[in-house]
């Protein structure tokens, strides 16, 4: 262990008694009218920062850092105000290396290096390891400074938001056409081939898996795993260095942040917002049994949520849950929160097990609690988008519907419930047993209102998802019935059990045609179901190119080709991207047709249910399991069109009567009569075999045609739909199992 140089107080003291402030925390530089630099001057140093550190847990912190010639330096921070220790320390400059030392421990053989909380940038260095480790991880002090000249959030309003989650390295590691130098990067993220990628397919929004600086459990360590996915925190306010190019790396910190601002500015241009996944409810050090190596040496009892009996309360699963009834811990959230808006441009945050941010002293979910408020109220958090994973492990942790306004959930329920209705159920009926009636299904359909509205949101707050980076694919969901773990060495015993999914005969991959387009079209079906659903869509990465992790629902682990997006498609990937291009077109089209005020007006907005038969939806077929189909009418009295949707989850093929408005005397809009509908998309293979592309013939014949036919076989003409075609209002058309028709009107 290398000797800290023990710095004198240079007569300093005095200067840092009267100039030395609490906050900001950590590194700032000191204003010159202070008075301070010119006391340093007269003992020969040039510049000094204000150093601050919330340390409850210690009776005194020396801060040890790099002075200019690269020579270890230790000075004290003799200033305590309420447990936050301070000083004005002289020559700690850009680039150099520090962290906090328990002042009253002598060195080198007691005591620990701690790191700062408020970090921008956190390194390893190989100077300062002990015999059982060569590195120990220390700060850097990086400058902010980046050009953001030109850079405007694009602000996407909630309505047309369509969140793509994703892996910063994962999207980009096999990616043929982003330069191999720059593959899972930020700055690969930021390439044109993925851009291009991330426009063709309409999304608005990427929401990143955690790109704060993160490292591996113990137990992974000791399988030669990595933690993948990230959620292991060791700084709220450093980027992930792996995820910059080996250029930035090997330019240092500063290039690495650059890097991170660069591809957020990129991707502003191209009008697409970047939402981080935060996670705020536990940290990196683990249990009470693991080394500190920040906030449990600074401060256990403050830090972390503890029982009666002094052991932690671990509401994460994770041996650790921050401590969100201390102010301290709530100001570092929010502090962090407003550092990557101000500093990186980020649009918004996703907050990862949201219920442990929000638990009381007496550890129950508050939606008023404290940190919740103060994001709320918070100028710079003002225009971000804000969405809670809203649960944890522990003893009241369901809270879906139940954050504030202001919030935005993941709503869990509509992802079990698409899950059962297209898939688990498409398993129960081949097996001749029943499925659900589709009454839940429609309620998810509808914006989950009755969820949402205890708490004074509207449909807007729901974040409808069905697959997530944690689970199965949505290839994998109709591909296999169970988990299949076994790589990551806990012999198949993590991960979820039960899945809600459906192989459809055959248990993972497969060469029949027949099954494999079965699984597709269940795959368009959920798809489908997703984008036209009120609420705010997201789509894991992948699942629009058909990603398989051939069964592990739990990849956390699995840093290689399983999680990976594999860019050469087959014709079925191409198939299904072809299908969620073209219905996030679709949605947007619609809400295009809407007035701004589209959904959340409800009072303008209508949603009607029709059976097979064209009528409304009587209340005993709701209740009946036997009623696997629906067709719904949904738009606003001020739209120029509206969206019909009929949903068939029954195996057999259907003959459906399309509504007939103007029979209905409570429906009268304003505007005009809806007569005619026109088919947009479906889900299944509705072209003759002699037309496979749905265009023989001009399409006036066609029409003159389906007339003729009209007129010779009267009410009782069964139309097969084609794309483009236009139906009366009353018309009766075929609508394969399993399937979905989408109209406009």
């Amino acid at each position: 262990m290398i000797r800290f140089r023990q710095e004198a107080a240079l007569s300093i003291d005095e200067a840092q008694g009267q100039f030395s402030h609490p906050y900001p925390l950590g590194i700032s530089p000191v204003n010159a009218s202070y008075g301070v630099v010119p006391k340093f001057h007269d003992h020969g140093v040039t510049d000094a920062v204000n150093v601050s550190v919330y340390a409850p847990g210690l009776n005194a912190v020396d801060v040890v850092y790099t002075d200019p010639a690269g020579q270890w330096r230790r000075f004290p921070l003799i200033e305590n105000t309420d447990g936050v220790f301070h000083g004005i320390v002289p020559e700690l400059r850009f680039g150099a290396r520090y962290a906090f030392w328990e002042g009253s421990a002598e060195l080198p053989a007691n005591g620990q290096l701690l790191l700062d909380p408020y970090g921008r940038a956190i390194v390893r260095d190989h100077s300062l390891g002990g015999e059982d480790d060569d590195a120990a991880y220390v700060n850097e002090y990086v400058s902010s400074a980046f050009d953001w000249s030109g850079d405007f959030a694009p602000r996407v309003p909630w309505r047309n938001t369509v969140i793509y989650e994703a892996h910063v390295k994962g999207l980009t590691q096999l990616h043929p056409d982003v330069p191999e130098h720059l593959r899972g990067t930020y700055a690969g993220l930021a390439s044109e081939a993925m851009i291009a990628h991330l426009k063709k397919l309409g999304v608005t929004t990427v929401q990143l898996l955690p790109i704060h600086f993160h490292t591996d459990e113990p137990h992974l360590q000791e399988l030669g795993m990595p933690n993948y996915w990230g959620y292991n925190t060791l700084g709220f306010f450093a980027p992930h260095t792996e995820y910059a190019s080996a250029d930035a790396q090997a330019t240092g910190q500063q290039a690495v942040q650059a890097e991170l601002k660069g591809m957020i500015k990129l991707l502003h241009a191209a009008g697409i917002e970047v939402v981080l996944d935060v996670v705020f409810n536990h940290t990196a050090e683990g249990g009470q049994d693991q080394p500190a190596l920040c906030w449990r040496g600074l401060g256990d009892k403050q830090y972390y949520r503890h029982g009666h009996d002094g052991r932690y309360l671990d509401t994460t699963g994770c041996g650790n849950t921050l401590n969100f009834t201390d102010p301290a811990v709530i100001r570092m959230a929010l502090d962090s929160l407003r550092y990557w808006v101000e500093e990186y441009h980020v649009d918004g945050f996703r907050f990862d097990l949201a219920v442990s941010l929000a638990r009381d002293e007496n550890h129950h979910f508050s939606p008023r609690h404290p940190f919740l408020v103060a994001a709320l109220a918070d100028s710079v958090l003002a225009n971000t988008k804000l969405i809670a994973e809203p649960w944890d492990v522990s003893m009241g942790g369901w809270q879906t519907g139940h954050f504030p306004r202001g919030f935005a959930d993941w709503n869990d329920r509509y992802r079990d419930t698409v899950r059962d209705f297209w898939v688990a159920d498409r398993g129960h009926l081949k097996a001749g047993g029943h499925g659900e009636s589709v009454a839940r299904l429609a309620g998810c359909l509808a914006g989950s209102r009755d969820l949402f509205a205890g708490s004074g949101r509207g449909t807007l707050a729901s974040i409808n998802f069905v697959t997530a980076h944690d689970g199965f694919t949505l290839r994998d969901l109709v591909s296999f019935d169970r988990k299949h773990n076994e790589a990551n060495g806990e012999q198949n015993r993590d991960g979820h059990n039960h899945n809600r999914s459906y192989n459809h005969g055959v248990e993972g991959h497969t060469g029949d045609t027949a099954i494999r387009a079965e699984r597709l079209q269940t795959q368009s079906n959920v798809m489908a179901t997703l984008l036209m659903s009120l609420g705010v869509p997201m789509i894991t990465a992948g699942d629009e190119m058909g990603k398989t992790q051939f069964g592990n629902n739990n990849a956390y682990c699995q840093d290689n080709e399983l999680n990976w997006l594999d860019w050469s498609w087959d014709d079925d990937q191409r198939a299904m991207f072809d299908t969620t291009r073209r219905m996030i077109r679709l949605r947007n089209d619609f809400m295009g047709s809407q007035p701004f005020t589209y959904p959340v007006q409800e009072e303008q907005n209508y949603i009607l249910w029709f059976n097979q038969h064209g009528q409304p939806m009587p209340e005993h077929e709701w209740s009946d399991n036997q009623t696997r189909l629906v067709q719904l009418l949904m738009g606003s009295t001020d739209g120029k069109l509206d969206g019909l949707v009929i949903m068939n989850g029954r195996l057999d093929a259907t003959t459906v009567t399309l509504p007939r408005l103007e029979e209905l005397a409570d429906f009268r809009p304003s505007r005009r009569e809806i007569t005619t509908y026109e088919l947009r998309f479906a889900t299944s293979k509705i072209n003759h075999p002699e037309d496979p592309d749905g265009v023989h013939g001009s399409r006036m014949h066609r029409e003159v045609k389906r007339e003729i036919l009209r007129a010779t076989q009267g009410d009782d003409a069964v139309f097969v739909p084609r794309k483009g075609e236009k139906y009366m209002t009353g018309d009766k058309i075929r609508i394969e199992g399993n399937s979905i028709l989408i109209f406009r009107g």
